[in-house]
């Protein structure tokens, strides 16, 4: 099964990626040969140009430009002659002015003889990208039930539901009767935007919901993203949601945290977010080198704004690495405040004492611990291994007691 976004063709243009990450590994990182400086100047005009049509701040691209051709006039550029160099001082400088960590410069030597390729060839290459894609389980990385009832989502990259719609559908139908869901983008460095449309359309029922609105420089156009009145499965529009956050969840995975804590259904547990909000797409400056450019903003619809340079800021700030525990203990807090069932209520306090127990583990010396050992009841039998305690039950399972 194929899972499309209906999105205008405005989205489908500017959003291309979100997340700068691939495009790091995407070109050549050797020199063939020394940058000549008229090259250089070449390079810092057709930058200059493109920054003026296409950047998403107009006086923003002005400013980069005329540093520019300060640097360019100062000759501060003469005595960079690698490729790869000269590539990451540009992006440092436009940077510098611009707080904009989407904007990349990219040496790329071999993109000439990439545009002449076959159309047998770029099958191919198109074909090697799925498969990767593929093996990397379209970022689903694990999910699982915690204690409680709790379910568990690492999602490391929100890719194109053209190829990834299938596998996040049978995601979420696996998640369908959990009691709460913790989605971890504490890895998560961004990507398509059609995925952050498809997976928060879970949480809301079939009334649509402004997400996002969304400016595009170079059209001067504005478009929108609502959730989906439909979505494959059941909705978890009544289940308490928790996001893990930590200093590299960037782009789109921040853009899925921005809207879900403003919309006020997600609690946002972890670190402030990277800050990069503005969306784009590679473009060719000359024929070894091209820049990641951004050209489109998002607008929440709520804040008036965006997280560009500024991250996301969680509802509860903690370190990424007690994230994941402060969620799960957060999760049982809430569902046991609102259950009015006794049993229900009984069981989400034995969850609770085992998960703080775990949380804040005591230290019990080894012969206060063997003093526990032994039969109760004639078949149940407590054990010690490894400094631990062990509880089983005839020949069942054996459980580490906590």
């Amino acid at each position: 099964m194929q899972i499309k976004i209906t999105m205008t063709k405005v989205l489908i243009s500017v959003f291309l990626i979100l997340c700068i990450t691939c495009t790091d590994n995407a070109f050549s990182q050797e020199p063939l040969e020394n940058i000549t400086n008229k090259e250089k100047k070449i390079v810092v005009d057709s930058i200059s140009k493109i920054l003026q049509k296409n950047y998403v701040f107009p006086k923003v691209a002005n400013s980069m430009v005329e540093m520019l051709a300060k640097n360019s006039k100062s000759k501060l550029y003469n005595t960079i002659t690698d490729g790869n160099n000269f590539a990451d001082r540009l992006t440092k400088d436009l940077r510098a002015i611009s707080h904009d960590l989407h904007l990349k410069v990219i040496y790329d030597p071999n993109s000439k003889q990439r545009k002449n390729i076959t159309r047998e060839d770029s099958l191919k290459i198109e074909q090697s990208k799925i498969e990767k894609m593929r093996r990397g389980n379209f970022g689903f990385k694990e999910i699982k039930i915690l204690n409680g009832n709790i379910g568990y989502l690492d999602l490391r990259k929100f890719e194109n539901t053209n190829y990834a719609g299938e596998t996040a559908v049978a995601a979420m139908n696996f998640l369908s009767n959990v009691d709460a869901l913790i989605i971890d983008l504490r890895n998560n460095g961004g990507g398509w935007p059609n995925m952050i449309q498809l997976l928060a359309s879970y949480f809301f029922t079939n009334e649509p919901v402004l997400l996002n609105s969304f400016y595009f420089r170079p059209t001067q156009e504005n478009s929108e993203s609502w959730t989906q009145p439909y979505v494959p499965g059941k909705t978890m529009h009544n289940v308490d949601l928790y996001i893990l956050t930590s200093k590299k969840t960037f782009s789109a995975a921040e853009g899925f945290s921005y809207n879900l804590k403003n919309l006020k259904r997600a609690t946002i547990i972890g670190e402030q977010t990277g800050g990069g909000a503005h969306t784009g797409k590679i473009l060719n400056v000359t024929d070894k080198f091209k820049m990641w450019t951004p050209r489109g903003r998002a607008i929440n619809p709520i804040t008036k704004k965006n997280w560009e340079g500024t991250g996301v800021t969680p509802d509860i700030e903690v370190p990424s690495n007690q994230a994941l525990g402060i969620a799960q203990t957060k999760a049982i807090e809430v569902l046991l405040e609102k259950s009015k069932d006794t049993k229900l209520k009984k069981f989400y306090k034995w969850t609770l004492k085992g998960l703080k127990a775990l949380l804040e583990p005591v230290l019990i010396e080894t012969a206060t611990l063997q003093s526990y050992t032994g039969s109760y009841a004639g078949t149940r039998v407590v054990s010690i291994e490894n400094n631990s305690l062990y509880y089983q039950r005839d020949n069942g399972t054996k459980y580490k007691l906590t």
